[in-house]
């Protein structure tokens, strides 16, 4: 088993945006007109909600898009974590262009990523999508107040909880290589030479759907056990290892909701029903993680 604590994880091997944990598509909230006195040219990033909170964002990881600490607005017994940017990159135009460069939206998204990770330290924050845009101080307290019923109906959910992510990645095995005593390989003229390819190709077949069987055994076996300890379990969309960059074929991709102070116990389960002695079948352990995949916040009309 591997466990990180990553900032480029989705979820890991990718980046936030492509996981299940991280917001699943940018979404715009803009107000009709800006707020006297504030820059013209300025709009509000608002990456999370909370209730209030004692306490500094840590210096590491504690930084927003703009590269100072993110700015709480307090309206009632919600705290929405904001931080000023410009309207020239995500003004309505702008972002939408930006949205089709994946650098641009990888960088975003792990900066968005490390701010909810650095608030996880101190509360338990209710993350927004991606790219949840205001047009200023007025139109994020809308957005306060619009969704007053499902954000404190979500915090009341999930405090104290956080979320662990594992998935489980199948390596099938090369054929063997033949030995140094063996005889050589016939020639493809020799008599018999059709049928031991084929008997090759069928020993590699099998090995292979050996190692797919086990690797669906662990999966089963981590799914069930697993959900016991968790409150909540959700099951991301598999990964495509052209996307996320890692090796192997990924065959669970899975998300529990935990209690914090349960978290130790549940990262001692996984480490138990890892298989040791299977290199065809490898366990990642990812988190803690704010619960970007219990917040069911539903779609909302722009603020």
């Amino acid at each position: 088993m591997t466990a990180a604590n990553e900032m480029n994880h989705p979820q890991s091997g990718t980046n936030a945006a492509t996981d299940g944990r991280a917001p699943a598509r940018p979404e715009t909230r803009q107000a009709p007109t800006g707020t006297p006195g504030l820059p013209e040219n300025e709009l509000r990033y608002v990456y999370a909600v909370t209730r209030p909170f004692e306490g500094v964002l840590p210096e590491e990881g504690g930084r927003g898009l703009d590269g100072e600490p993110p700015r709480l607005l307090h309206h009632g017994d919600l705290v929405a974590v904001v931080s000023p940017v410009p309207a020239e990159d995500f003004d309505e135009a702008p972002l939408k262009a930006h949205l089709e460069d994946l650098d641009w939206l990888a960088e975003t998204a792990r900066t968005h990523q490390r701010v909810i990770t650095a608030l996880t330290t101190l509360t338990s924050p209710l993350p927004l999508r991606l790219a949840t845009i205001c047009r200023d101080d007025s139109g994020v307290r809308r957005l306060l107040e619009s969704g007053r019923t499902r954000f404190v109906s979500a915090l009341d959910r999930l405090d104290g909880r956080v979320e662990w992510g594992v998935k489980v990645y199948t390596h099938a095995p090369p054929p063997a290589a033949p030995s140094p005593e063996s005889a050589p390989a016939p020639s493809p003229d020799a008599p018999g030479a059709g049928r031991s390819y084929l008997q090759q190709r069928l020993a590699h077949r099998r090995t292979r759907e050996t190692a797919a069987n086990r690797a669906d055994a662990v999966c089963r076996r981590l799914q069930e056990e697993l959900s016991r300890s968790a409150e909540h379990t959700v099951l991301h969309r598999l990964q495509d290892g052209r996307l996320s960059g890692r090796s192997g074929q990924n065959v669970l991709n899975a998300a529990f909701l935990v209690p914090r102070a349960d978290s130790e116990a549940f990262v001692e389960r996984v480490r138990a029903l890892t298989p040791g002695d299977d290199e065809s079948v490898k366990v990642e352990l990812t988190g803690p993680w704010a619960p970007y995949s219990f917040t069911d916040i539903g779609e909302e009309e722009p603020t």
